[in-house]
């Protein structure tokens, strides 16, 4: 038996709508399939934690759904589907869901054949001292692009997608900040200075849509690091175009390259966030790929 489950705060709130195409749908192609929406989130962690080991779970929600769901997800070894609701919606890019009409995602969600993906995990200190773990499937940004990710989430609720992106990035540039960043990668030192951002990818694009690093795989047991030095404003706003379309990694002062444990050390404090949730800042964060960790439906 499948799980559909289903995040009502998803797309601030308009996922909630589709509960009743929803379960109309479910009862005239799969009566055997649960239907659940629950609005706290430590009820749909309980939820999961009652299904067996191996079950198939369908989400219907996007980037920031996957990432809560993601500890039991591992945890219980559950196999994923995604019909895509979401505001960012790089998982479903990378998996190759998005844009499909919701009865087809579904469709294709609770009937196709699970592949091994992998996810990331990233082991950080806050300025408090205290430790966590957080999974992630898309990736897990620091610095700059947290601090927009953070902006995004609070930004106007009539804006979606990668506009709301483009205006986050755009109010975060006026308030341009860098940071004194240590990283090492696979045990030996890769860069040591100011820094606008070094994140994790897993996808191909993060923050919308934006084809951060356009040959990321989503299973070749490796994740890739993205790294800004100094950057001023007219600089930084110069390279947005670039991002966009994918031809940013050329840049002298941007570096990429392929990992699978990656160290940053800021003992100022860095803003970190995972799949777009933000999550706070860290002094000390220490990033390793979990090959073949994570089953999922893609095309």
């Amino acid at each position: 038996m499948a799980l559909v489950l289903l995040n009502p705060h998803a797309q601030g709130g308009r996922a909630a709508r589709r509960l009743p195409a929803l379960r109309a749908w479910l009862a005239a192609h799969a009566p055997e399939a649960q239907l659940a929406a629950p609005e706290a989130l430590h009820d749909s962690v309980a939820l999961l934690q009652t299904l067996p080991e191996g079950s198939r779970v369908v989400v219907v929600g996007g980037d920031g759904t996957l990432n809560r769901w993601l500890p039991e997800l591992l945890a219980r070894r559950l196999s994923v589907g995604l019909v895509p609701m979401g505001s960012g919606n790089d998982s479903a890019r990378a998996w190759g869901v998005d844009g499909l009409p919701w009865p087809q995602a579904l469709t294709l969600a609770l009937q196709g054949p699970a592949q091994a993906i992998d996810t990331g995990l990233a082991h950080w200190r806050d300025l408090q001292g205290q430790t966590h773990d957080t999974p992630f499937l898309s990736s897990l940004t620091a610095g700059f692009d947290s601090a927009v990710g953070l902006r995004a989430l609070n930004g106007p609720s009539w804006l979606r997608g990668l506009p709301r992106y483009l205006w986050a990035t755009l109010h975060e540039l006026i308030h341009l900040r860098h940071w004194e960043l240590t990283l090492h990668s696979d045990g030996q030192l890769r860069h040591q200075g100011t820094s606008l951002f070094a994140s994790s990818l897993n996808t191909p694009t993060f923050g919308s849509g934006m084809p951060a690093v356009p040959h990321a795989q989503l299973a070749d047991g490796q994740l890739d690091a993205l790294l800004a030095g100094t950057f001023g404003r007219l600089s930084a706003l110069c390279m947005l175009p670039r991002l966009l379309i994918g031809r940013h990694l050329g840049h002298p002062r941007i570096g990429c390259w392929p990992y699978r444990q990656l160290d940053i050390a800021c003992a100022q404090g860095v803003p970190l966030a995972a799949d777009g949730e933000y999550l706070g800042e860290a002094q000390h964060v220490r990033i390793h790929c979990q090959a073949a960790s994570l089953h999922v439906v893609r095309r």
